[in-house]
């Protein structure tokens, strides 16, 4: 898979000393393991339990081959919603903004003499690579739409579990909107819930929660790439970076073509689903080839033994079990 549309490749480029947010976690990040991080509770809600809230979800990095995908939340009381987040700080969709203009927000939003940092909380789920393909790639394909979904859901409940009294939730679709909101209105039926495509551009929570998870997935590249520069010396590319990991930036491409390796391809940075690695694999990989069996086919209550073929004295194939006769026959075949 390569799910690219028209992206704006000088828009996804990260900031340069991009902020390291605290939804970095850096031993998960590099081992390539999914997790999840929520910001404190913000003050306006700790102050006052009840207060109605609105939250707004929104993704970063569904389409590049390097990296992971992040979810990001972030609520705070409806009241405050287009005072505090439009009107005073002009939090727009991440992909419009300048990379230094949302990675300063994200720096707002964490420094604790903020009024955001008091009023609003937020939280994101680092989907990695490896398990996102892990998932696409498993004989009943986790597809990535059913990932996200299982993502947003996630975040939504363990929100609600932390005493959050969320009243409205606006969401940036994935696929038709009135299906997912219809689900979503089965899970939480006591809220009003808002699905829609561009939601990212219409409503400041979901502007604001894009921003947490591209300013969280920029720094995970950054984080990441560094941990792989370390370890060049076992032999990689010369590249001060490898660009914003989509298939279609020239030094993504160039970095995937020089660092690897003929038979394992890359590390857990890399989405082996993707139809860009899996070219690249059989074009130069020396790996091993294998075709798994489908689950569910005629071979379902096989045995073990099945799979093995007896030969008589003569060396010919015969039916029967081998292993029956793994250390011989009987002798009564042969001496009576």
């Amino acid at each position: 898979m390569d799910d690219e549309d028209a992206v704006d490749l000088s828009q996804e480029t990260p900031a340069d000393n991009v902020f390291i947010a605290p939804s970095i976690i850096e031993r998960p990040l590099l081992d390539g393991c999914s997790y999840t991080h929520h910001s404190p509770m913000p003050q306006a809600v700790v102050e006052e339990p009840n207060v109605p809230c609105v939250l707004g979800v929104d993704e970063a990095g569904r389409g590049p081959v390097l990296g992971p995908m992040v979810y990001g939340v972030l609520y705070l009381p409806i009241a405050q919603h287009e005072l505090l987040l439009t009107t005073k700080h002009k939090f727009m969709d991440s992909k419009v903004l300048k990379p230094a203009v949302r990675s300063s927000l994200m720096e707002t939003l964490c420094s604790s003499d903020s009024d955001l940092y008091a009023s609003c909380g937020w939280a994101t789920r680092v989907m990695s690579a490896r398990d996102i393909s892990a998932g696409m790639m498993q004989p009943s394909q986790y597809n990535l739409n059913a990932q996200a979904m299982d993502a947003t859901i996630d975040l939504i409940k363990e929100t609600f579990a932390r005493g959050v009294n969320i009243q409205e939730i606006y969401i940036d679709t994935i696929g038709p909107p009135k299906t997912y909101q219809t689900k979503l209105e089965r899970i939480f039926p006591a809220t009003k819930i808002t699905v829609a495509k561009k939601a990212d551009a219409l409503y400041p929570c979901v502007s604001a929660a894009s921003v947490c998870a591209k300013v969280t997935r920029d720094a995970a590249l950054e984080v990441c790439f560094q941990a792989y520069e370390r370890t060049r010396g076992i032999g990689g590319s010369e590249q001060e970076t490898w660009g914003t990991g989509y298939p279609a930036d020239a030094k993504t491409a160039t970095w995937l073509k020089a660092s690897m390796d003929p038979t394992f391809g890359w590390g857990s940075e890399c989405r082996f689903s993707w139809g860009t690695v899996k070219n690249l694999m059989e074009a130069k990989g020396k790996g091993i080839m294998v075709d798994w069996p489908e689950s569910g086919g005629d071979d379902q209550g096989m045995k073990v033994t099945d799979f093995y073929v007896s030969q008589d004295d003569e060396g010919n194939e015969e039916e029967g079990d081998e292993l029956a006769t793994w250390y011989g026959r009987p002798t009564t075949e042969h001496v009576f």
